[in-house]
């Protein structure tokens, strides 16, 4: 396992190398970008999230002339090189390439364009409300799902059974920014109750709350977006559950355990569990990597949390391109990082998987 673990790791730099190398020279061909976006405020105009000229106006502007830099008509060259200078496209292609792979070698992720702070900073002011969305969504999944699947398996076919599964069905079916939207509406002020808060994971009076109060405060915010991820993320761990349990069931050493006369709960939690668990288990990091990257992205969006998902949203819409690969590198690090610790903990868990071996 040793050595494979050690291929994982060597793998990793490449990997990031291969990921950064495809977005740095695709962000080169997108339309728009931040000398662009400073002409639009420039001449007083707004961009759309494709970075097109929006208005009659900007069509115009953004026609016209033989610049290379849309919105350019009627701009003085001297502010055109200057904002080149100022974002780092005074420099050819490939020294930039090369500069930032140094650069991202020593984690030195730059400064943002628009805000008085390195990347370093915005990331590491933002990482917390990510990892406690993310955290605390995984625990309460697996803390729902494991008991539910096996309640369903031991009583598969009965109205227990059918009623979950159409909550299930149900959980799994509504979209997610829908739940949080129809929550937002109806519990936090939109139009009917308001009982939770509208954005924020803590409140403004949050430093002169004593200790058991900011916890209570915390808890009050978190609420809705952590109840709009479970709902949407619980389906799928409950029915894996259930599957392995019915898997398991069926098999002859359940048969011969009841047989020597065990008690149900002794075959079920005695021998069943430990069986059935192990690709349940195992599958935790692989559904942090989901709840963290996929899942607290939109969620963060809809209820304003200062969180790496729309950090990388708003950077995204501003042209923002140090904090864009900055946020992107930190995503698939940890990615890479996860799913390492996910294959280890196969391992661990089942001796019979042998990576390594493959």
């Amino acid at each position: 396992m040793r050595s494979y673990i050690i291929k994982r790791l060597l793998l990793i730099p490449l990997t990031l190398l291969g990921i950064l190398t495809l977005n740095f020279f695709i962000i080169q061909f997108a339309p728009g970008g931040p000398i662009e976006h400073t002409l639009a405020k420039y001449q007083g105009m707004n961009v759309d999230s494709k970075g097109q000229f929006a208005g009659t106006a900007g069509m115009n502007m953004a026609n016209a002339g033989s610049s290379k830099y849309q919105g350019a008509r009627g701009v003085p060259e001297e502010l055109i090189k200057e904002l080149e200078r100022q974002f780092g496209f005074d420099k050819p292609l490939y020294v930039r390439y090369f500069k930032m792979l140094a650069d991202y070698a020593r984690f030195d992720f730059g400064k943002s364009f628009y805000q008085d702070k390195t990347v370093g900073q915005l990331i590491v002011e933002r990482m917390p409300v990510s990892i406690s969305l993310g955290l605390w969504s995984t625990l309460i999944i697996y803390l729902i799902s494991i008991p539910l699947g096996i309640k369903k398996a031991v009583r598969d076919g009965s109205r227990f059974d059918v009623w979950t599964s159409f909550a299930v069905i149900l959980g799994s079916a509504i979209p997610v920014f829908l739940l949080a939207v129809f929550l937002i509406v109806f519990f936090a002020g939109g139009i009917y109750l308001h009982w939770f808060p509208l954005h924020g994971l803590t409140s403004d009076n949050w430093e002169s709350l004593n200790w058991y109060q900011k916890i209570g405060n915390y808890f009050w915010h978190i609420t809705l977006p952590v109840f709009t991820m479970v709902a949407g993320g619980f389906a799928s761990l409950t029915m894996l559950t259930k599957n392995s349990f019915l898997d398991e069931i069926n098999k002859p050493y359940v048969l011969t355990a009841r047989a020597k006369g065990l008690s149900e709960n002794r075959v079920l939690y005695g021998h069943v569990f430990r069986n059935a668990m192990l690709i349940v288990i195992a599958g935790f990091p692989s559904m942090l990597i989901k709840m963290l990257f996929t899942g607290s992205l939109l969620i963060e969006v809809i209820f304003s949390l200062n969180g790496l998902g729309l950090l990388g949203y708003e950077a995204i819409m501003t042209r923002d391109y140090p904090v864009i690969f900055g946020t992107m590198y930190i995503f698939a690090l940890l990615g890479l990082v996860l799913k390492l610790l996910s294959d280890i903990t196969y391992s661990l868990i089942d001796p019979r998987i042998n990576f390594e071996a493959r």
